[in-house]
């Protein structure tokens, strides 16, 4: 039997599993990961000039991470490519079906000296994982106003802390973990705000309580996470977000207001805190580039757009899987299921195995717990309420509320494509990663559409639809270096000369 070559892309949690399994089938692995570790944003290392001496004192389930981390980077089937950005997936001619050819940029980002090369996999699996979705609001773009992710990952890998005096606000439980890695960082976190009401938090995470037995390990996460503000007496407020902040050339103060359930601002309830950070997010938004390049059918969900996937965590271009938060926002540990499973059946696995009921089961727990996540901590519908003219909606072109009102209004430039060439917004350097969402919604919503159904020249994957998922250089573009053979596998590389 000819040995499978399998390509995961993204090393946290759900890639690392897949690898694992993949090597566990018997097939060959390239590990791709643009960071210079694995472990994702969930177990960030730190760098090995200043690396922790008790990383477990940091890290939920490092142990087993550290464990699985080594074997796979350990196993002579596995090649570990860290610092690789995987900037484009060419699709094969519909005639002749097969796996998208994968087209690698090697070396640090924004370094000199790297190179292109290209792989052709038997199997590809994308775990790629999300980012914070943010919504504006009046200063968010002075210095010293960060996503909560952001804030986190230079806590955890740089132990740097983004300000003395940190507010920590937006919606859902990952506001905790990253409230918990400031102040192990050496921050003092003011205050905790959960956007959503009592009641609707009550009512998501209240339905069907039974099933929550099934997460018990979440709930030991939690517990240790309000010790740990208990302990720093830092408060914990629901209904109150970050509605403006303050600051001459930066943060130097923060407005917070009680919200309605609908996240509409109660009249009077503004108040100013002395702080010198806003770390803020408002949910994820999936990692869609690289599966819209495929070719990867998404589906719609109230909590956004992911991939869709079948019960074997395969999706709809052949020989594709996904598995991670692309595919819905769970957590690690229905992440690191979905990964096994992609892994272990895009290597050729025995599809009865009897370890895939329990992956499967774990999936699906998952699956329940982001539906329930979903329901406790919705985006509420009121929120453009916070914006005023001069408010900036895309950061990267400085794009400002009042420029999309008189773009809707004007009935020449009021198609979507046309107003987003006229406001420039989605078009800087981030590519509507960061505001995509957010003007698409606030397009339809000033053109009379509805909110939740995809606008005219601008749907919500509209910021994934494009060649080139990572910045490239036109001179790398240009460059025709060979890869050279793969040390790891010298007798049967996958690797190929780039493509002219």
């Amino acid at each position: 039997m000819t040995e499978r070559h399998v390509a995961v892309v993204g090393a946290g949690p759900a890639g690392l599993a897949a690898a694992e399994a993949a090597l566990s089938a018997g097939a060959r692995v390239t590990l791709i990961d643009s960071a210079d570790q694995p472990g994702g944003q969930y177990h960030r290392m730190l760098p090995e000039a200043y690396d922790a001496a008790r990383p477990e004192a940091l890290q939920h389930g490092w142990r087993a991470f550290d464990r699985r981390r080594r074997r796979v980077l350990a196993h002579p089937r596995c090649a570990w490519w860290s610092e690789t950005s995987v900037w484009a997936l060419e699709r094969p001619e519909p005639e002749q079906p097969g796996v998208p050819l994968v087209h690698l940029l090697r070396g640090p980002a924004d370094g000199d000296g790297r190179h292109r090369s290209t792989l052709r996999p038997d199997a590809l699996v994308l775990a790629v994982g999300a980012h914070d979705r943010v919504l504006p609001f009046p200063g968010w773009e002075l210095p010293g106003v960060f996503t909560a992710g952001a804030a986190q990952a230079l806590a955890k890998g740089e132990r740097v802390v983004v300000g003395d005096r940190a507010v920590v606000a937006g919606t859902g439980p990952f506001l905790l973990p990253v409230a918990a890695s400031l102040l192990e960082a050496g921050s003092r976190v003011l205050e905790v705000l959960e956007a959503n009401t009592p009641g609707t938090v009550a009512r998501g995470w209240s339905r069907r309580p039974w099933q929550l037995a099934a997460q018990t390990g979440k709930s030991g996460e939690l517990a240790e996470y309000t010790a740990l503000l208990l302990r720093h007496r830092v408060p914990l407020r629901t209904g109150r977000a970050i509605v403006e902040v303050r600051g001459d050339g930066r943060v130097e103060e923060v407005v917070t207001a009680r919200l309605r359930a609908d996240w509409s601002v109660v009249p009077g309830s503004e108040r100013t805190v002395a702080a010198d950070a806003a770390c803020v997010t408002h949910g994820f938004s999936p990692q869609l580039e690289l599966p819209v390049a495929a070719g990867c059918a998404l589906r719609p969900t109230p909590a956004g757009e992911f991939v869709d996937v079948d019960d074997d965590q395969a999706t709809s271009c052949p020989g594709v899987y996904a598995a991670g938060e692309i595919t819905g926002i769970a957590g690690a540990p229905a992440a690191r299921a979905e990964g096994a499973l992609a892994g272990w059946l895009a290597a050729g696995g025995d599809p009865d195995a009897r370890a895939l009921r329990h992956l499967r089961r774990s999936r699906n727990q998952g699956r329940a717990f982001a539906e329930r996540l979903a329901r406790a901590h919705p985006i509420g519908a009121a929120w453009p309420q916070w914006l005023r003219p001069e408010t900036v909606v895309c950061r990267c072109e400085e794009t400002d509320y009042a420029s999309l009102c008189r773009a809707a209004a004007d009935q020449a430039s009021a198609a979507a494509r046309v107003a987003k060439l006229e406001t420039r917004a989605g078009l800087g350097p981030c590519q509507a990663r960061i505001c995509g969402p957010t003007v698409a919604e606030l397009t339809a919503r000033l053109s009379g559409e509805p909110a939740d159904r995809p606008v005219e020249g601008l749907p919500a994957p509209v910021p994934h639809r494009r060649p080139v998922a990572q910045p490239i250089r036109l001179g790398e573009l240009a460059a025709a270096s060979p890869e050279p053979p793969d040390s790891a596998h010298p007798s049967n590389s996958p690797f190929q000369e780039p493509s002219s």
